[in-house]
């Protein structure tokens, strides 16, 4: 009957399917085991993170717009918070203001970088439920700017290292703390402290700056909490798109005026998206947290050879992080114009923010973007631009020690590489090393992942102990 040459091969293809997603288990590594640290109490912590908040050290892209005695009493804060600490590493400036401390260890082999920057976005008083610089502390809430991005880490590895030295600990290898002042600003602070390490031909074993954090509720069907490793980020490009027109009076308007054809530019731009694909990084995330899902969504994630393009698609169209993930975005984020009511712009600008996906190029996405805008007979300016770093290195011992301290710190993660939207300091070290890692060793809530950059940034203090025993956890084992 011919109909079976049709029903048979459905049939091997369904079971096939099948077998597949049957097969498709948590790998053994996924989750681990808790430990306690019996000897390690952060009561002062909370105080010192609080006085480090009130210093308001707002980084700008235009120097008479830095408070430069705020950066200096910063770094003299630090001594007086972890005595013990500043005995025993030594510390060197960098631009004036960016910190590198060195911990002397038993071995100068491999030695390992913890990163952080204490330099934070600017903040208005007026939308906030208490001050952004009083580092005020509320019902066991620390609130603040830098609260979570990232004095926060910051005051852990310094606390880490506090309680250690004070227990007499010292590392089996060198480590290096590496605090910016400008990171916000995509400074010039840690490329300088990188080359440094090129100067002195240090040979690192890893480096571990924010990004990642334990999450939930961000993957589909998975209910576990995630620990997100960043082993990429995406590159980062600002351009100026400007359209240039006569101007003159606004009672007389031409038929098409310079910010009319910016909008129809920008409205093209929406319209005409980057290629979606999945980059290496976000292909190994759904095997790893797809075995966590429920047998109808293993089905899909234990066959992407089948539902690849669909899933694709799904991720293209959901918007936000979703869309984020598998392909470079435009962002427009200011627009400028004529400065009076009734005169017409002789010049329209508008700014956009695009960001790179793992996979592509400056050179490419600036000349798509040039493109669309020679259409509408906009000129495209390169204001900032930086590429996508390298993908770091997730089979070897770095990662491996990386995830060992994560499963002690937060026992019910699933651990999983993934690629990091934002951008950080830690792009400059992947040109010296592959063992790049950004996580910051907290569990944050959708409100507090959304306050970073944002009104009412805070986090509980028992979220900075757990930080600190993170540190500790980590140093120990290096």
């Amino acid at each position: 009957m011919p109909w079976l040459f049709l029903i048979i091969p459905i049939l091997i293809l369904f079971t096939v399917m099948l077998v597949r997603a049957v097969r498709f288990t948590p790998l053994p590594a996924s989750q681990g085991t808790g430990d306690e640290l019996t000897d390690f109490r952060a009561e002062a912590a909370g105080g010192h993170l609080s006085q480090m908040i009130q210093m308001q050290t707002v980084s700008s892209r235009k120097e008479d717009e830095i408070d430069h005695s705020a950066f200096d009493a910063f770094m003299a804060l630090l001594p007086e918070l972890y005595p013990e600490a500043h005995k025993v590493l030594t510390r060197e400036t960098v631009n004036r203001h960016a910190l590198l401390y060195h911990w002397a260890g038993r071995s100068k082999e491999k030695p390992v970088v913890l990163m952080a920057h204490y330099d934070v976005v600017s903040a208005r008083e007026d939308n906030w439920k208490h001050p952004p610089f009083a580092g005020e502390i509320e019902d066991g809430i620390i609130w603040g700017r830098g609260a979570v991005d990232t004095k926060i880490t910051l005051a852990s590895i310094m606390e880490a290292a506090e309680f250690l030295i004070k227990d007499g600990f010292t590392p089996e290898h060198d480590i290096y703390l590496s605090f910016s002042n400008n990171e916000e600003i995509a400074g010039d602070s840690t490329p300088a402290i990188v080359s440094l390490f090129e100067e002195r031909g240090i040979d690192l074993n890893f480096v571990l700056d924010e990004g990642g954090a334990v999450v939930t509720k961000v993957f589909p069907g998975v209910t576990s909490p995630v620990a997100l490793v960043g082993v990429a980020e995406k590159g980062i490009v600002d351009v100026d798109l400007v359209v240039n027109s006569a101007g003159g009076h606004a009672s007389a308007p031409p038929k098409v005026t310079a910010p009319v054809t910016l909008a129809r530019l920008i409205i093209s731009l929406n319209r005409h998206p980057f290629h979606a694909r999945f980059p290496a990084p976000t292909i190994e995330m759904l095997h790893i947290l797809g075995r966590h899902t429920p047998f109808a969504y293993r089905i899909i994630f234990a066959n992407l050879w089948l539902f690849g393009p669909l899933l694709l698609a799904v991720f293209a169209n959901a918007g936000g992080e979703m869309n984020a993930i598998v392909r470079t975005t435009v962002a427009v984020t200011m627009l400028e114009g004529s400065r009076g009511s009734n005169v017409l712009a002789s010049r329209a600008k508008a700014s956009a923010n695009i960001r790179v996906a793992v996979g592509e190029s400056v050179g490419n996405t600036v000349e798509h973007i040039r493109r669309i805008s020679a259409k509408e007979g906009a000129l495209v300016n390169t204001v900032y631009a930086t590429e996508p770093s390298p993908v770091s290195i997730t089979a070897g011992a770095p990662y491996e020690l990386l995830g060992s301290v994560i499963h002690r710190t937060f026992p019910e993660a699933i651990l999983s590489p993934y690629v990091m939207l934002g951008g950080s300091d830690s792009r400059h070290f992947a040109r010296i090393s592959p063992y790049v890692y950004r996580f910051s060793p907290m569990e944050l809530t959708k409100a507090e992942r959304n306050s970073m950059h944002a009104a009412n940034e805070a986090i509980p203090v028992k979220k900075l102990d757990t930080c600190i025993a993170f540190y500790i956890r980590l140093i120990r084992s290096i």
